[in-house]
């Protein structure tokens, strides 16, 4: 289980934050929410796109609340926004649908972290599987995922 991989990469970096595991499903924003017992915005999602070359995962991880305002995203990357088909999350990113997450990702997945995430004093990111989670402040998500920088490439759902 990828929430194993969490755990290790946890240890194996000195983070010594508990994961939290869920005898419900936490995979989308909602089910996280309740399982957490938060608003939906806290809960930080990882969003999971192709590189230019398709060969490696960029992750943004954004408030709950958020989604990828395309512009934004191609003027950042200087490509158009394609989300990873379900046949390469696992592959690209080392975690399954539902968990995938900022940390224990693969050597050439880069991780961003969108400015709509600041606007809280600890968030919620997944820990490796459908069913978990960890509370970090923003600077220990930034941190812990060794996000490259934070960045402004989301918009309100609404």
């Amino acid at each position: 289980m990828s929430v194993d991989i969490v755990r290790e990469y946890f240890k194996n970096n000195n983070i010594d934050k508990e994961i939290l595991e869920f005898p419900v499903s936490s995979a989308t924003v909602e089910l996280a929410a309740q399982a957490v017992g938060v608003e939906p915005a806290r809960i930080a999602k990882t969003l999971s796109f192709y590189t230019k070359e398709k060969d490696a995962a960029i992750l943004i991880v954004t408030a709950g609340d958020m989604k990828i305002d395309n512009p934004k995203f191609k003027h950042f990357f200087g490509m158009k926004a394609k989300m990873l088909s379900a046949d390469d999350v696992e592959a690209m990113t080392g975690h399954a649908i539902g968990g995938v997450c900022p940390f224990g990702n693969p050597e050439h997945t880069s991780v961003y972290l969108d400015e709509s995430l600041r606007r809280f004093d600890t968030v919620f990111p997944a820990a490796g599987s459908g069913n978990s989670a960890v509370e970090l402040t923003c600077d220990e998500l930034s941190e812990y995922s060794r996000a490259k920088e934070w960045i402004d490439v989301c918009k309100s759902i609404e």
